[in-house]
């Protein structure tokens, strides 16, 4: 991972969409600095495409869309999108592998690792969440560690289901979609961005994030990414000086000195 920086940022000649992962990325200690939320701001005001990336629930990105500067919210680590029709309406972009009923398929899964690991619970936003299942073991007290996530993962994932770690939360779903998948899908059939690769930069902070991290070049970790470097296949091509949302502060300033959205 390189250090983002000016230099770096002046490369960026096609920069268009800044995607970015919420908690740990644009958050510190569990909330939206105000440092992070004027960055969006300064973004945008700029001309960039913001696009929150994020394995939280529909709940709280039918917010975001409304209340953050943002162009399209992708949710629940990609089973779909939300944005604004050509009427001012929000829309949901439904991923076409996304389950037609996934809370039904997801119980025997909640079930097993609340038996399996009776310290793990389920996430308090599990009640705004429609495809996927929230297994909470960073963001509440008590903290449990890493290895029970990765374990969780596992019994998931031995069960059917798709499962990615995040720095707070192991994410379940049944479907063959991710993050970068539906990203994909948003980019190219809804905002004509024809050479993503150049158009579009993600930042991340998590092994969740790994999908966007090998599927854009353009990719940014903020500093609190290194506790999982080593249990990461892929990693983004740069790295910030800053943790969460003062990393993505960063990042903004540099952007907006040393490139101009097209």
């Amino acid at each position: 991972m390189q250090r983002f920086c000016e230099k770096e940022a002046r490369k960026l000649n096609k920069l268009k969409y800044i995607l970015f992962d919420v908690d740990d990325t644009v958050t510190n200690g569990g909330k939206l600095t105000g440092e992070a939320f004027a960055a969006m701001w300064k973004l945008k005001e700029h001309g960039f495409k913001l696009i929150p990336v994020t394995g939280r629930p529909a709940g709280w990105c039918d917010m975001m869309l409304r209340q953050w500067p943002v162009q399209a919210v992708i949710c629940e680590n990609g089973a779909f999108a939300y944005d604004y029709d050509e009427h001012n309406a929000v829309r949901m972009i439904r991923h076409p592998l996304a389950a037609k009923e996934p809370q039904k398929l997801l119980e025997p899964v909640k079930a097993a690792v609340l038996k399996a690991f009776p310290q793990v619970r389920m996430a308090h936003d599990q009640f705004a969440r429609i495809y996927d299942a929230a297994f909470d073991f960073a963001e509440d007290e008590p903290k449990l560690p890493l290895e029970t996530a990765y374990a969780v993962a596992k019994l998931c994932r031995d069960m059917g289901a798709g499962a990615k770690v995040s720095s707070i939360h192991v994410n379940a779903w049944f479907g063959a979609y991710s993050k970068a998948d539906m990203a994909a899908i948003y980019l190219k059939d809804y905002c004509h961005a024809d050479d993503a690769e150049n158009e579009a930069m993600f930042f991340g902070d998590s092994p969740n994030d790994e999908p966007m991290f090998a599927a854009f070049p353009l990719s940014c970790g903020v500093a609190n990414i290194a506790p999982f470097a080593d249990r990461m296949a892929h990693l983004p091509a740069y790295i910030l000086d800053g943790e969460g949302g003062y990393g993505f502060a960063e990042a903004a300033d540099i952007i907006c000195k040393s490139t101009q959205c097209c």
